[in-house]
């Protein structure tokens, strides 16, 4: 029974760490027509798809730059750009927001060749 209980214990900060370990982040500013178009279209699913759930995201404002421990591999100049994260550090990234289609494809790209995200068999656009 407690043998049970730390694997399942293991498992659970194992699988915990890795949520943690991979990020998008979206760097974004007040007034940019491009960020609240990308929240009208993608924002409300984002999360509830296979690459929302790999690589969770945050927005960050343009101004504060990379929050505290996390490397970028140069600054944000556009908005909005998404910067793919793990371990704290710059990965990927996606400047711009081209729409919805070209976004996703992009992303999928990015995830694929930067991670070992694959998607599951028989799963259409994310959209």
């Amino acid at each position: 029974m407690l043998t049970r209980f730390f694997s399942a214990l293991v498992c659970a900060f194992f699988l915990a760490g890795h949520a943690f370990a991979l990020e998008l982040v979206m760097v974004e500013q007040k007034g940019c027509h491009y960020c609240e178009k990308w929240h009208d279209e993608i924002g409300p699913i984002y999360d509830k798809t296979d690459e929302g759930r790999f690589a969770p995201l945050r927005t960050v404002d343009i101004r504060e730059g990379a929050t505290e421990g996390v490397s970028f591999v140069r600054p944000a100049v556009f908005t909005p750009t998404f910067v793919l994260i793990e371990d704290k550090v710059e990965i990927g990234r996606i400047e711009g927001y081209p729409g919805e289609d070209f976004f996703w494809g992009l992303l999928e790209m990015m995830l694929k060749a930067k991670t070992d995200f694959e998607k599951p068999a028989g799963d259409a656009a994310s959209n």
